[in-house]
């Protein structure tokens, strides 16, 4: 059994920056970030394998967010600059313990967080 608590959601004016934080319980083979806006479902943000490789990104956020990882502290932290209002979601932290080729599936994930609200105002 793997927790994520995460951390770093807020209200923030377009354009500006947030940091999120998910620290896991244990090791895990991938992390990644999702997120859901109201009335929509739930889409991959980013990703990454704590071993070795670069991280994965939605075309939406791609220049904009990026994923980074301390495996020292099992953490991974997701900075999102210039943050536009359909930024605007609750983001869940999720942890893989096995490999699969698709990542941004939310069923290749065993573990979620319990998510923390992003608010980007126009």
């Amino acid at each position: 059994q793997v927790q994520l608590v995460e951390s770093g959601g807020g209200l923030v004016q377009a354009g500006g920056s947030l940091r999120l934080s998910c620290a896991a319980s244990g090791r895990t083979y991938r992390m990644a970030w999702f997120r859901q806006a109201p009335g929509k479902e739930r889409e991959f943000v980013a990703g990454i394998v704590w071993s070795a490789g670069n991280p994965n990104y939605a075309d939406s956020v791609k220049g904009r967010f990026t994923l980074s990882r301390d495996n020292a502290k099992n953490t991974v932290y997701l900075q999102m600059n210039s943050l536009k209002p359909e930024d605007t979601a609750v983001y869940y932290c999720a942890a893989a313990l096995t490999y699969s080729s698709n990542y941004v599936r939310m069923g290749s994930y065993a573990y979620w967080g319990q998510g923390t609200q992003v608010t980007v105002s126009s």
